[in-house]
């Protein structure tokens, strides 16, 4: 072969090397919007409970979700809208294992007893995202117009339906203003899990459930048939007492024949 001839043979063979055809370069991969979201929620999630909100950085998240920080613009608008949809994704999940688990407890008594145990155990379990709910998201004043305040109704109203039931079932006082039973049992319950949450005191679960419990239902619950014929009969008694002293005191008092 000439050196003409092979030098045009490598020119022709050079191009072929060089230039990759398109199909085999590797395509960008591209996640489903929904499963975008939902990584970046997990993310936004891990790094809130981590570092808390005012720690919590936007790139952090984003590297976690394996994502550029502009992505995170796409679906969230700020950070503080990927909080709120963090919280709301929790409190969700605690509507639905609330609506697993309550229909199967028997009873009003033990019906309001898990109500307040699983608050107390969404606290212990979840400190990070129960502080973020109350040091930084109630305190707004956008609070009352958002979504996760009407979550914390139609949470907190779970209360107001067992209350309701026991009542309708004759367990409960009909004069009970469910109302002021609902405020009294979760601002008793903050009150329970503030030192918790501060990180100056241990959350003893079972023991506070108890002890909220023997108190309200005391003030709750129905006479039963028992405790209303025991009282009747204490009354009868105690009548027949007094009209035994009013018979002696007329003895007295009567003039001797």
């Amino acid at each position: 072969m000439s050196r003409a001839t092979a030098g045009a043979s490598a020119g022709h063979a050079a191009p072929a090397i060089a230039a990759r055809p398109a199909a085999a370069r590797r395509a960008p991969v591209r996640l489903p919007r929904e499963r975008r979201e939902h990584d970046i929620l997990a993310a936004a999630r891990a790094v809130f409970c981590e570092r808390g909100y005012a720690e919590a950085g936007v790139a952090e998240i984003a590297a976690r979700a394996q994502v550029v920080e502009g992505t995170i613009y796409k679906y969230f608008e700020s950070k503080r809208v990927l909080l709120e949809r963090v919280l709301e994704g929790w409190y969700e999940g605690l509507l639905a294992d609330y609506a697993r688990h309550l229909p199967g407890i028997r009873g009003t008594r033990a019906r309001l007893r898990y109500v307040i145990w699983r608050h107390l155990r969404t606290v212990r379990d979840d400190t990070p995202l129960a502080r973020l709910v109350f040091l930084e998201v109630r305190a707004h004043d956008d609070y009352p117009a958002s979504a996760l305040y009407a979550l914390n109704r139609r949470y907190t109203g779970l209360l107001g339906s067992v209350l309701a039931e026991g009542v309708a079932a004759g367990e409960l006082r009909t004069d009970v203003p469910a109302r002021v039973v609902r405020d009294m049992v979760y601002g008793g319950l903050e009150h329970l899990s503030w030192r918790h949450l501060t990180g100056r005191g241990r959350l003893d679960i079972d023991r506070e459930a108890d002890d909220m419990l023997r108190l309200l239902w005391d003030g709750v619950a129905a006479p039963s048939s028992d405790g209303i014929e025991a009282a009747a009969s204490g009354v009868q008694a105690q009548l027949r007492r007094l009209e035994r002293v009013a018979d002696r005191l007329e003895a007295v008092a009567r003039p001797a024949q």
